[in-house]
């Protein structure tokens, strides 16, 4: 993975990250962000393919990174969180790409400042941005208190490149 000293410094101070691994000494856990914006506030472009299978974001005028992401055949509106440790999916966008869960598969995913988050653990058959695309990608639904669905390392640690210059986020091999 190339990034400029900044953001290796701020994936450093990452570590704590979003969503705990099953094993019981993973580090701490963070809480998501709470980025819900209202439609219209932020803007956000599609990613701009470029000839070699990338995909390039540009930074939206809330410093942040947004892609739009086909989630096993359904569209979703993504935050990149380089430092989540997996794809976490709001109830709505599981729901759109056909996802299921009983109530008695939700339980503690994570633990942030404010406590347990709480969701499902399942694999995603299919998620594409741009000409990426990949197969059995880990994921959370988390049901409640999360504003919008989180692009996290399961999908970003398996595309060989994430390069962030020039005011915009270069995914890809």
């Amino acid at each position: 993975m190339k990034v400029n000293a900044f953001y290796a410094l701020f994936g450093l101070a990452a570590l704590a990250v979003w969503l705990k691994p099953d094993h019981a000494d993973a580090p701490a856990a963070r809480p998501a962000p709470a980025l819900a914006a209202a439609p219209g506030q932020v803007a956000v472009a599609q990613a701009n393919e470029v000839p070699d299978g990338q995909a390039s974001l540009p930074r939206a005028s809330d410093g942040h990174f947004y892609a739009d992401v086909t989630v096993d055949g359904a569209s979703a509106h993504m935050l990149v969180d380089t430092g989540a440790t997996t794809i976490a999916l709001t109830a709505e966008d599981a729901e759109a790409a056909g996802l299921s869960w009983q109530p008695e598969d939700v339980k503690p995913v994570a633990k942030g400042a404010n406590g347990e988050v709480d969701g499902v653990r399942l694999k995603l058959d299919r998620v594409q941005l741009g000409d990426i695309e990949l197969h059995d990608v880990d994921a959370v639904v988390v049901p409640k208190g999360l504003g919008i669905s989180l692009l996290g390392q399961s999908f970003l640690g398996r595309i060989g490149r994430v390069e962030i210059g020039d005011g915009k986020m270069v995914l890809g091999a």
